[in-house]
């Protein structure tokens, strides 16, 4: 196991844990009121990235999954939905998002996009590195959080 070294006590770290887990949503001012801690919204929306309202969270219990997922230059994600609500943040690479319409969006490192809910995308690496996208599930418990269509 890896050792951590820190110049802070282990109580503050374990303080910030636990503020981090009770404040309701990181793009609220709780965070930001404590000195030495920088809080940035990097997306929060009613809204799909291409305009669309969400739709209301399924029933059941819910299950976050958190992903990184990377495609190597050149290489694309087939058409497919999410049944529930997704989010994810480039972290390199560009990445072009796309619907079967001809709805098209480029993510560049450092973007959050809101994925389409239970509408047909896909998306494509189009640069010269690979993209990374870390993506985050708000699923139910025992449901898909991604289901292929056919091509």
């Amino acid at each position: 196991m890896p050792t951590i070294v820190t110049d802070r006590p282990v109580w503050s770290t374990f303080i910030l844990l636990a503020l981090a887990l009770a404040v309701p949503s990181w793009g609220d001012d709780t965070l930001g009121a404590l000195q030495s801690v920088t809080v940035e919204e990097l997306v929060k929306s009613q809204n799909a990235w291409n305009g669309a309202p969400l739709p209301p969270y399924g029933s059941g219990t819910p299950e976050i999954s958190v992903v990184r997922v990377t495609l190597q230059p050149g290489a694309s994600l087939p058409m497919h939905v999410h049944p529930q609500a997704t989010a994810g943040v480039l972290l390199q690479g560009q990445l072009e998002v796309r619907t079967p319409s001809g709805g098209r969006r480029l993510i560049n490192p450092g973007d959050a996009v809101i994925e389409l809910v239970n509408e047909p995308h896909g998306g494509a690496s189009v640069g010269v590195e690979p993209a990374v996208i870390l993506v985050v599930y708000a699923g139910i418990a025992g449901q898909p959080v991604t289901r292929m269509l056919d091509p």
